[in-house]
C-alpha cells in the first residue's frame, strides 16, 4: 500500500453531449437522475482513486454537462473535440496525476470493485498499461484501462493517426511501445452489452436501474444474476456490436441513428447506403466540389458513380451556377411577387424545343411527372395511362401494380407494394416495355388509353423506328404523348434527348440536370395541352421560389459555353470502352448499357449483387466511391478516368478468381448491397 500511496491516480471520465448515435445520452435521466450523475457516484466508491475529473470537448453544446459535474464537486476539463488523446493528456496533466484510470461517460453500470481490480493488477504488474477489455472478457460496458502518466505523454507526442487521437489508447495496446497486460474474467461475459450507445442500450441499462431502486451502488455481479433470472430485461441490444463505435465513420453512425428518427432513413432510396455498400458506405458528406466529395470524417473521395443520382453534369459546386445563386440569396429569394427569372426559363426551353409552347415548373422529378399526367387527363378527357420506364412515388403510377406486384419489376422498382395507394386506382397505368411496340398497340386496343407516357430511352435506344411508331399511334388515337425526359435530358444534346431520335412528344420533362444540383424541374408542352393546367387546380407555395429558376438559366449558359452533353458522351463512351478491354484482360463478359453519360456494366453471373458490393468496398479503401455505373459530368477529366481505372483492374483481377471458384462472399466485409426497395430494420 505504500506504492499506492506515493502515487496519484485519477479516473478521467470521457464524456460529451454531441454524441452522434444518442446525442445527449450522458444528460438523458435515470429515475431522474442524469446518466453521468449516477456513474460518476459508482466510480466515487473506488478505494485507490485519489479525483475523479470529467474530460469533454470544448464547445457549446457541452456546458450544461460540465457545469452539471462541477456542480456536484468534480474537476472539468474541456478541450480538443476530435483529438480526444490531447484532451486526455491535458487534462492529466492538471491534475497531476501518477496514473491515469479511463472510463468512458457511456458506462453508468461501471463498478467501482471491479475498477480497483484492474488497479490493483496494473499496480502489482509493473505493466505501462492494463485494461479488462484487450482481451474482452467481462461484459461492454465496465471497461476499464489503466495506465502510467509516462506511458500517456510518450503516445501524446508520438500518435500522429487521427484514429489513435481519437481513440486514445489504441496506440498505447498496439505501438509495441509499452509493455501491456491485462485482467480477465475466468468466464467470458464478452457478448453481453450493458454500455449506452443508442436508444436501445438506455433503454436496457433504465430497466436495470428500475429495477434495483433505490440502490444505485449495485455490483456487477448482481446485474448478472439480474440477466440470467430476468433475461428479456436485456434481449432489445443484444444485436448490437461490442465496440463497433471505434470502427464506425462518423457517417455510419449518423446513418444509424437516422434509421430510428427518419422513416427510411433518408429521403431517397437511390441514396440509402445499402444500395452501395451496407455497414461500410460514408453516408453523409460535409462538402462536394468538382467530383470529389468529403465525408464527416472529412476523408475526400472521387465520385465514380452517381453524381448526386445525375444532378451534377456541371461537376459539384459549379462556380458560375453557385454565384448565381449565391446573387439571388443576397437579393431574396421568396416575396410576394413572382421571380422574374421563371419567365426566362420558360422562354429559353421553347426557344430550345420550338414544338412546344407553354411550360409549367415544379422542384422535384416525382412532382414534375404528376403534373403531367394530370394535364394530359385533363387534356385527353380520358383517365387510363400506358407507361414504360421510372416516372417516380406518386399514387397514379405506383396504381400499376394494383393487382399484379410484378408490373413495375421490369421499370425499376422491383419489391414495392402498393401500399396507401386508392383501391379505385387499380386498372389506371397499365406498362409495357420498351422497343415492344406490341405491347403497346394492345393496350391501346384493349383500353381507352389518353395517355402514353415513357423515357426516350434508359437501357438501350429505339429499334425499328419505335419512338416513331409510337408518335404515329398517339396521332392517330388521338392520345396524349409525353416523354419523360428528367433523367435523360441535356445528356446528349442541348435539350431532350427526342431531339436526337426526330420525334416530338406533346409534353415533355426535365429536371436532374437542369439546374445542377438545385432544386427545378420543368414540364414543357404544346399550347393545346398545356392550358388544361387552367381547368385542374396544380399550386405549390414553393414552386415560386427563384434559387431554382437562377439556377438552371445560369446552368444552361455554361451548358451552352462548354457544349457539356458532347463532353460527357464523349467521356461516357471512353469509359464503356474501357470496361470492356479490362473485362477481356481479366477473361470477363462485361455488358455495358444506358445513355453513354449515365453507363453502367453488368457481368453475365449470379454472383453480380455480390461482384457490385465487392467492387465498392474495395474501390472505396482506394478512395473512390464506385460501384458498377457512373454517371459522368465534365469535371471526369482523362486523369481521373485513368486513375479510376488503375485502381478498379486489381479488383476485376479477384472478380476473376471468384468466377474460377474462389467465394466471393469471404472477400466481403459486410452484407451484400440491395439489388431494390427493401424495408429496412
Amino acid at each position: 500500500m505504500s506504492q499506492v500511496h506515493s502515487l496519484r491516480i485519477i479516473a478521467i471520465v470521457q464524456a460529451r453531449m454531441g454524441s452522434t448515435r444518442l446525442p445527449n445520452k450522458v444528460m438523458c435521466p435515470i429515475q431522474g437522475v442524469p446518466m453521468i450523475e449516477i456513474l460518476l457516484k459508482r466510480l466515487s466508491a473506488s478505494k485507490y482513486i485519489n479525483q475523479i475529473w470529467l474530460a469533454t470537448a470544448q464547445n457549446q453544446i457541452n456546458v450544461p454537462l460540465a457545469e452539471h459535474v462541477m456542480g456536484m464537486g468534480y474537476s472539468v476539463y474541456q478541450g480538443d473535440e476530435n483529438n480526444v488523446l490531447d484532451r486526455f493528456y491535458q487534462t492529466a496533466v492538471q491534475a497531476q496525476a501518477d496514473v491515469v484510470i479511463r472510463i468512458t461517460g457511456d458506462c453508468p453500470l461501471i463498478d467501482a470493485q471491479l475498477v480497483d481490480q484492474v488497479i490493483g493488477k496494473y499496480l502489482s504488474s509493473h505493466a505501462d498499461y492494463v485494461s479488462n477489455c484487450s482481451p474482452a472478457s467481462f461484459p461492454d460496458g465496465l471497461d476499464t484501462e489503466v495506465f502510467s502518466f509516462q506511458a500517456l505523454e510518450k503516445a501524446w507526442r508520438q500518435a500522429e493517426s487521427p484514429f489513435d487521437q481519437e481513440h486514445v489508447t489504441p496506440f498505447l495496446r498496439n505501438s509495441g511501445l509499452f509493455k501491456v497486460d491485462s485482467y480477465c474474467s475466468t468466464t467470458d461475459y464478452s457478448d453481453e452489452r450493458w454500455t449506452v450507445d443508442e436508444q436501445t442500450d438506455f433503454d436496457v441499462v433504465e430497466k436495470v436501474f428500475q429495477h434495483f431502486h433505490p440502490r444505485i451502488e449495485f455490483s456487477w455481479t448482481e446485474v448478472l444474476e439480474l440477466r440470467q433470472t430476468q433475461p428479456q430485461i436485456f434481449a432489445a441490444n443484444q444485436h448490437l456490436i461490442r465496440n463497433e463505435g471505434a470502427t464506425m465513420s462518423t457517417g455510419q453512425k449518423l446513418w444509424k441513428r437516422a434509421k430510428s428518427v427518419i422513416a427510411g432513413g433518408n429521403m431517397l432510396l437511390s441514396k440509402r447506403p445499402e444500395m452501395f455498400l451496407p455497414e461500410q458506405w460514408p453516408a453523409y458528406f460535409s462538402r462536394a466540389e468538382g467530383c470529389t466529395v468529403w465525408d464527416l470524417d472529412g476523408i475526400a473521395y472521387t465520385d465514380m458513380t452517381i453524381m448526386g443520382v445525375g444532378t451534377n453534369t456541371l461537376g459539384y459546386g459549379d462556380p458560375e451556377v453557385d454565384e448565381a445563386v449565391r446573387q439571388t440569396v443576397a437579393a431574396g429569394n421568396m416575396s410576394t411577387l413572382n421571380c422574374p427569372e421563371e419567365v426566362y426559363l420558360a422562354e429559353k426551353l421553347i426557344e430550345l424545343h420550338p414544338w412546344a409552347d407553354m411550360v409549367r415548373f415544379a422542384r422535384s422529378g416525382g412532382e414534375a411527372n404528376a403534373l403531367a399526367i394530370r394535364i394530359a387527363r385533363a387534356a385527353s378527357g380520358k383517365s387510363k395511362v400506358a407507361i414504360c420506364g421510372y416516372h417516380g412515388w406518386h399514387d397514379w403510377y405506383l396504381a400499376a401494380n394494383l393487382g399484379d406486384e410484378k408490373n413495375l419489376a421490369g421499370h425499376l422498382l422491383p419489391g414495392l407494394e402498393p401500399n396507401g395507394v386508392p383501391e379505385n386506382l387499380r386498372g389506371t397505368v397499365f406498362p409495357f416495355n420498351y422497343n415492344r411496340y406490341d405491347e403497346l398497340e394492345a393496350l391501346v386496343n384493349q383500353h381507352d388509353i389518353g395517355v402514353i407516357k415513357m423515357e426516350v430511352s434508359r437501357n438501350h435506344g429505339p429499334e425499328d423506328g419505335f419512338l416513331q411508331k409510337v408518335r404515329d399511334l398517339a396521332t392517330a388515337k388521338g392520345i396524349v404523348l409525353i416523354f419523360d425526359e428528367c433523367t435523360s435530358g441535356f445528356r446528349q444534346t442541348f435539350g431532350g434527348l427526342h431531339k436526337l431520335y426526330g420525334v416530338e412528344p406533346d409534353m415533355a420533362m426535365f429536371g436532374k440536370a437542369l439546374g445542377n444540383g438545385y432544386a427545378i424541374t420543368a414540364t414543357i408542352g404544346r399550347k393545346e395541352i398545356m392550358e388544361a393546367a387552367q381547368t385542374t387546380f396544380i399550386s405549390s407555395t414553393f414552386w415560386t421560389e427563384r434559387i431554382g429558376p437562377s439556377a438552371a438559366l445560369k446552368t444552361l449558359e455554361v451548358m451552352e459555353k462548354n457544349h457539356s452533353w458532347d463532353m460527357i458522351t464523349q467521356t461516357g463512351l471512353k469509359i464503356n470502352e474501357r470496361w470492356k478491354q479490362l473485362g477481356q484482360k481479366h477473361g470477363l463478359n462485361v455488358l455495358t448499357s444506358g445513355l453513354p453519360a449515365l453507363t453502367s456494366f453488368s457481368l453475365n453471373s449470379d454472383n453480380m449483387l455480390a461482384y457490385k458490393t465487392l467492387i465498392t468496398q474495395e474501390m472505396l479503401k482506394k478512395g473512390y466511391l464506385a460501384s458498377n455505373a457512373i454517371y459522368v459530368c465534365t469535371k471526369h477529366t482523362d486523369d481521373i478516368v485513368n486513375g479510376y481505372f488503375e485502381a478498379l483492374d486489381p479488383v476485376f483481377a479477384l472478380i476473376k478468381e471468384c468466377e474460377d471458384g474462389r467465394n466471393v462472399h469471404s472477400l466481403l466485409n459486410g452484407p451484400i448491397c440491395h439489388a431494390g426497395f427493401k424495408r429496412l430494420n
